[in-house]
């Protein structure tokens, strides 16, 4: 019962109300569906409770915002969660799309906000890095990086070794490249060449022409002029996807740990 009770009592003291702003979507002012509510805060109280098990200071965390399995892919957008973040402990940082425009923003806020943002699954990954990676992490997190790292212009399926637009998670991998780099990664452009040598390999999700043409149409936040000319008549659209950036931290730390949690 303690660690239940500590459990709500750390969901609570995180929990940051972030309006207009979701990942990806167009703003509505709309209900919180009951089920959906109760969903969320499973899923919120399990992840607490196993961030605190893993004895982590900051994790990567993923979610399933839409379904988008016809691409091959479960999780649709990945955040860092920091234990104690100068705003409560188990804040998740990252950048969100803001309304469906062609604009994002830095956020900070708590597990619960985190997972009512209209999930297509009530499920959560977590990748934990080695102390010594969470260490690096850390220190880019309480430093400039973050803001050094980020671009407001947003585009859902930005080309990943591009600096035109950006994606949620390409933030969180090029603030990993800041984080990781023994030199000093002062721009974006910095951040992609170091991802380069590393050997960072993007996610690779086919769009055909059509839908390309009505994407670019309809959404203010898709884009496709910033992909290699060839590729993207292809439809090959290579961009950071959370299972690249989860790939990649894995084989940058082999001590790196993975667990799935899911709402009760």
């Amino acid at each position: 019962m303690l660690s239940l009770l500590l459990a709500w009592v750390s969901l609570a003291m995180s929990l940051t109300f972030v309006p207009l702003a979701q990942a990806g979507t167009a703003c509505a002012e709309k209900k919180t569906d009951p089920h959906a509510f109760l969903n969320a805060t499973s899923l919120a109280e399990r992840t607490i409770l196993a961030l605190d098990e893993s004895g982590a200071q900051v994790a990567l965390i993923g979610r399933v915002g839409q379904d988008l399995s016809r691409y091959g892919l479960r999780y649709s957008h990945v955040a860092y969660v920091w234990r104690d973040h100068p705003k409560g402990r188990w804040t998740v940082v990252h950048e969100l799309n803001q309304c469906g425009t062609a604009s994002s923003g830095l956020y900070d806020e708590g597990l619960l906000n985190f997972f009512l943002d209209d999930l297509f699954a009530y499920e959560a990954v977590i990748l934990t890095p080695s102390k010594d990676l969470q260490t690096r992490i850390v220190r880019a997190l309480a430093g400039t990086a973050p803001q050094r790292m980020h671009s407001a212009s947003y585009n859902m399926l930005a080309y990943a070794f591009s600096t035109r637009y950006q994606n949620s998670n390409q933030w969180v991998l090029e603030t990993f490249a800041a984080a990781m780099s023994d030199l000093p990664v002062h721009d974006r452009e910095a951040a992609q060449a170091w991802l380069r040598l590393a050997g960072y390999r993007p996610g690779l999700v086919y769009v055909p022409a059509p839908t390309r043409l009505g994407a670019r149409m309809f959404k203010a936040n898709v884009s496709f002029d910033d992909h290699p000319f060839g590729r993207r008549m292809a439809g090959q659209i290579d961009t950071v996807t959370v299972e690249s950036v989860l790939r990649f931290v894995q084989q940058r730390d082999a001590a790196a740990k993975m667990r799935l949690v899911a709402a009760e």
